[in-house]
Formats: C-alpha cells, structure tokens, sequence
C-alpha cells in the first residue's frame, strides 16, 4: 500500500505528508518505508516488482490517489474514453523529475483541451496559469461517482490545498503508465482490466478504515505509516471471497475505491491481526505473578486474530460474530393475529354483541383484502396478518357463529390477542453483539429479523506440539525412560470442545532446530501455539530458550499450585502459550489461563468462569502466597477433593468433575467451611 505525494523532496529524514510504502503478507506487516521523492518511490516500486516475479508471487498494490476522472475527460484529452489512453497522455506531458510549477502548467495545458475555465483549479503558487477557486461551471462533472459515495473525498481537479489529490493523481497515473510499460503485460490496472497478471494496480484511500488507523498507530509512529501498515495488513487478510466481492464493480471509465461500499469488512479485518514481540512482557517487580494480576494482564494485552468471513445464517452455528448484528426488519414484521378467531375495529363493552361478518378472511401467508368496515367482524387465524381496520381479536371459543353473524359476550379489551410489528425486535435494533458464540437459537432470531448471512470470526486454529525425548506416541510400545504422550490427546480435546480447530503437530524431540522448524510449521498453519514441557529455565527447556531468541519470551513465574512456571511469546506473530509438562499442571493452566486468552484470540469476549460456593467435604490447612487449585467434585452438594495432591496423579483428572480454588490467602479449610467450585464444564467448553 502506498501513501503518495504530489509534493516535492522531502529530504533524507522521515516526515509527513511525504511517500510511503507499506507491506504485509497473511496479515504480518513489515515496517513502512519512506521515500523522500518521487524518483526514489518509483525505483523501490519497481524494486519490490521485481523481486516479487522473480519469486513467482502475485503482488497487490494500492496507491491513495484517483486512477480516473470524471466521465469525459479522457475523450477531450486522449480521444477515446479508455482511461488507458489518458494514462499514456499524461506520462508523457509529466515526467518522474516534474515539479510543482510545472505540474501546474501541465494542468493549464489540460484546461486549454475543454471549453471554459476549467477544470483544474487552484493554482497554489498565484501564477494566474489555472484559477484560484473552483469555476462556477466546469466543461466535465466535478465528481466520479466514486467521489459522491466517499464521505470526505476530495475533487480530483483541486491541484493544491490541505487535502487535495489533484496533484498526486497527475504525477501519480504518471508514474504508474511507466511502471506498466516497464513491466509490459506483467500489470493490471483495476477497474480498467481484468486481474489476471501477476501484478495488480488498485486505488485505495486510507479514510475508508480511519477509526482502525487512530486506533492501531503507535505513539511515535506518522500518520502516513501507520495508514499504510495498518491497510496492507488488513488487505492480505481479507478471504478470498471478501476480496471478490470488493473487485466486482463496473467502472470502467472513471475507476472506482477498493473496499468502497464494504466498509465494515475491511475495517473488521484492519482490527485483527497477530500479536507483536512485547505483548507478554511482565511489568517490572513481578517476579511471583499473583493468578489475578496475571489474568488481568492477559486481558488487556490480547486482541482477537482469527479472520473473517461471511456465512449463511444456517451454517453459522458454533462461530462467534465478527460484527453486531442488526435486524433488517421488524419482528413481528406487521401486526398479526395470536389465536384463530373474529377480528373487530374496537374492544367491547359489557354485555352480548351481535356483529356481522364480511366475506372472507386473513390467514398466515393469505392476507385479506380490503378494510374492515367499522362495527364488523372478519374471520382471522394464528399468524394471520391483521387486515386495515382490525385492532381486538376474539377468541373463536368465546363466539356464538352463524352465517352471517358472531355474538360475543363483553367486555374485550380494544388490542386483545394481536401481535404488534416489531413488539419482539425492531427494525434496526441490534440483536446480538461482536464476539457472541452463536446458538441455534441465535440462528432463528437472525433469519425471523430478515438476515440471510452473518459477519463471523473463522475458527481459531491452534497448533499442539508435545516436546521431550521420553515421550512416545499413545498406544506403542515402551522402552525404559519412555513415557507415553498424555498431554497431546488431552489438549487437543480441550482445544475442540472449546470451538476452535487442534493442529496435532506431534511430538518434537529436545533438539533446538527440529522446534524451530516445528515453530516454523505451526505458525504458517495456525493462529496460536500450545506446547507442554521445555517452559522453564533448564538446558533442555527449548521452548524458553526458542522465544528467547526472538526477544518475545516472558517466563511468567506464577503464584499457582499446581503450575508456576508458563512461558508466552510470539512466533512469527502467532502468540505461543508454553505450558508445563505435567498433565495435571497442563490442565489447570489451560482451563485457567490459555482458556479465557484464546477466547479473545478467537474473537470473543473474555470468559470467567463459571463458580459455585459450595460446602467443603474436605479439611486442609493452606499457607499463604500461592493460589491452589485441586481437583474435585461434588458429592451430595459438597465439594470433595482427590485424596493425593500429587501432580503426577494423571487419574485424579479423570476422577474430578472440576477444580476447588483456594485463595492466595491461608485458609484453613474444615468440613463445611464453603469454598469455590469451577466446574470442568464451564472451564473446558
């Protein structure tokens, strides 16, 4: 993505209002680049094409400035309304070392080709060569269509001024036709030709996702980078099906914004994305982290990286929203009848009606034609849609019929047994908000409000990897010193019940390179990494020592029993969660901590879990300083805990329902004495 600018040399030090570069892959950014001018801009351009076709890549490039003008103008300057034809004319008239003055003069010589003043206007060096303020009528549309849908967009004849882009399209389409004649049929230029070259040229404009760039730039970073950055991350996320969608417009004359008109989309995929290096890193002081400062810090440090896509409201059970979700239309969406019975204009007083009957009647998907004429009745049924005129519906129980006639004996309340549009949702209500994991209940509210596809988080993929020389595939047989692989099975359970996708990467031996090449695969197939064993500060702890390397390894120290030791960091931007190699240490730090962190990774909301206070059957003096978590269950309404607290007791695991959690605090625990009670099932699901 490139942030362009008409402006001159803006000297060896990065600055405002000057060229920037910026690229990402699968939503992973390098750091911007800044060109002080335009010859530079053009030479690293055509750097980066060709190392992207030597390397076989297909390369996406949007530049921040108008392709097209208004329709007509390319006929009046090139003679033909291909757009091509006009980026051929105005290479030749504006070369790469053109300046402001003369961009000027090119533009008079522009206006000499139309009848009047115009276009082109503002002359910012007070020439007289084009007019300083807009003409009050111009020979071609002062807008491209594109221009009226943008909020905010500027007038591509506007050559100077806080905002304008008219310079930057002139010098801009420019360098682009030399750019495409340099790499002759290697370039498509979108909207103007089918996308099928290994290099696309796309127009862009940043203000599209200008709440995601405030939000996403660094506190030392220029606003131009940060644009940049944060649009090429949010591009290469995009599905392909998202992307298609934004490339499927006709405008073929006057060219058109990607991402224009799907706003949302691209905002959504702005605001994902994988983590930096320093986002685990522990504050100072906090060498033994208390479970809660821990958790907190988790919470404020994660953002959600699973992508985006659309789905029909039918497939969509089970994914968690991308986006709010918005009734299309009122439900119920017009006023209907809650029983089968007599519809009447008016409620009843006291005493026994005669009311005649009109000739026909309203049923579900049948509505009745016409009005009700007052002092009348008309048949309506369950569902029914209530006809002009009807406001009471009476039971047909409580109705003596004939042929003609219903008597009916009052009082009846006026508005009795009708439904009224939107009494349930209202048009333009929000039904259901970001992050929600959607239930088939949640499907049924969404098709009822008119929504035939949601806006939702693909699933987290999170890769599994088991690390230690003694571990052995369950089931093979076993030498002495070997072990076999309970953590993988376990985890990979846990990760599938909570909704997401388990990448089995297997067992990794305790060889440095062989992790790393493991770290390597899970990264590029993942969104997020768990390992058991290797997480603390030992020789053969290869996962400490691995993030280490990257400068993104926090060995979170953690005042916890059973635990302690849990290593986070990032590997190519895919956060890793180092779990101890003890299954039952694996366990609790899953359900406590990587629980509620992949959540958000998910594009949830932070989970607590779910707790009971409970009677103990149990009695166990704790000492301060560490919180406990053992296993459990309940047993006639009190909390009984396994009789061993060993960490090695892997049954202990599957005889527990849930976890007692005790304090930080002593405690002495006696029978009775109501303690916290997670159970498993609002901890792994």
């Amino acid at each position: 993505m490139v942030d362009w600018s008409g402006g001159g040399d803006r000297g060896p030090r990065p600055v405002k209002d000057a060229i920037w570069i910026g690229q990402a892959r699968d939503g992973i950014s390098a750091e911007p680049e800044y060109a002080r001018n335009r010859v530079v801009a053009e030479a690293r351009l055509a750097e980066i094409m060709e190392e992207s076709l030597a390397a076989g890549e297909r390369l996406f490039i949007g530049f921040d400035f108008p392709f097209g003008y208004p329709a007509g103008f390319a006929r009046a300057v090139a003679g033909s309304d291909d757009p091509l034809a006009l980026w051929a004319d105005l290479a030749t008239r504006l070369p790469a070392s053109v300046d402001g003055q003369e961009r000027v003069e090119v533009a008079a010589e522009l206006n000499a080709l139309l009848p009047g003043e115009g276009p082109f206007w503002f002359d910012p060096f007070r020439k007289g060569t084009i007019p300083l303020t807009k003409p009050a009528s111009m020979p071609v549309p002062e807008w491209r269509e594109a221009e009226r849908r943008a909020k905010g967009a500027f007038s591509c004849w506007q050559i100077g001024g806080a905002g304008s882009v008219g310079s930057q399209a002139l010098t801009g389409i420019a360098t682009l036709e030399r750019l495409r004649q340099r790499f002759a049929g290697q370039v498509a230029i979108w909207p103007f030709q089918t996308l099928d070259a290994c290099v696309a040229f796309v127009e862009i404009w940043p203000s599209l996702i200008a709440a995601e760039v405030t939000q996403g730039q660094r506190a030392d970073e220029i606003k131009d980078a940060a644009q940049v950055r944060i649009l090429a991350e949010a591009v290469s996320r995009l599905a392909p099906d998202e992307l298609e969608a934004m490339l499927d417009v006709d405008a073929p004359e006057e060219g058109w914004i990607l991402g224009l008109g799907h706003e949302a989309t691209l905002a959504a995929a702005a605001r994902q994305g994988r983590l930096r290096n320093d986002c685990f890193v522990m504050p100072p002081g906090a060498y033994w982290t208390p479970v809660d400062d821990a958790l907190a810090l988790l919470r404020e440090r994660l953002t959600a990286v699973a992508g985006v896509e659309k789905l029909p409201v039918r497939q969509a059970a089970g994914r968690r929203l991308a986006a709010d979700a918005v009734a299309l239309r009122a439900h119920p969406p017009a006023a209907n009848s809650a029983v089968d019975g007599y519809g009447l204009g008016a409620g009843l007083a006291p005493g026994l009606h005669h009311i005649p009957l009109v000739e026909g009647r309203a049923a579900a998907g049948a509505p009745f034609e016409g009005t009700l004429p007052a002092g009348h009745a008309v048949r309506v049924l369950t569902g029914a849609v209530l006809p002009e005129g009807v406001t009471t519906v009476v039971l047909e129980e409580d109705c003596r019929i004939s042929e003609s006639r219903i008597s009916v004996e009052g009082p009846l309340k006026e508005g009795a047994n009708r439904r009224l549009a939107g009494e349930d949702v209202k048009e333009g209500e929000t039904i259901l908000t970001r992050g929600r994991r959607l239930t088939p209940a949640d499907l049924a509210l969404s098709a009822a409000v008119g929504l035939g596809e949601l806006s939702v988080r693909r699933p987290l993929k999170v890769a599994v990897i088991s690390t230690g020389d003694e571990l052995r595939e369950a089931g093979t047989a076993l030498e002495p010193g070997q072990i076999a692989d309970a953590n993988r099975p376990m985890l990979c359970a846990i990760i599938t019940a909570m909704g997401h996708e388990a990448v089995d990467l297997g067992i990794c031996r305790d060889d440095r390179e062989m992790l790393r090449a493991t770290f390597d695969q899970a990264s590029a197939n993942a969104d997020a990494i768990i390992t058991s064993g290797g997480a603390s500060a030992g020789e053969e702890d290869h996962v400490s020592a691995l993030l280490d390397e990257t400068g993104s390894m926090a060995l979170w120290r953690i005042a916890v029993k059973p635990g302690r030791p849990l290593a986070l960091g990032v590997w190519n931007g895919a956060p890793v969660f180092g779990l101890p190699g003890n299954p039952v240490a694996a366990m609790v730090c899953t359900s406590i901590f990587a629980r509620p962190a992949l959540e958000v990774l998910a594009g949830g909301d932070w989970h607590e879990p779910q707790a009971v206070t409970v009677p103990a059957g149990f009695e166990k003096r704790k000492k301060e300083g560490r919180r406990e978590y053992l296993r459990a269950r309940l047993v006639d309404g009190r909390a009984e805990v396994f009789p061993s607290e060993g960490s090695g007791r892997i049954s202990s695991l599957s005889w527990a329902e849930g976890l007692v959690e005790l304090p930080d605090q002593a405690i002495n625990v006696t029978h009775g004495t109501p303690v916290r009670y997670l159970p498993f099932a609002g901890l792994l699901e």
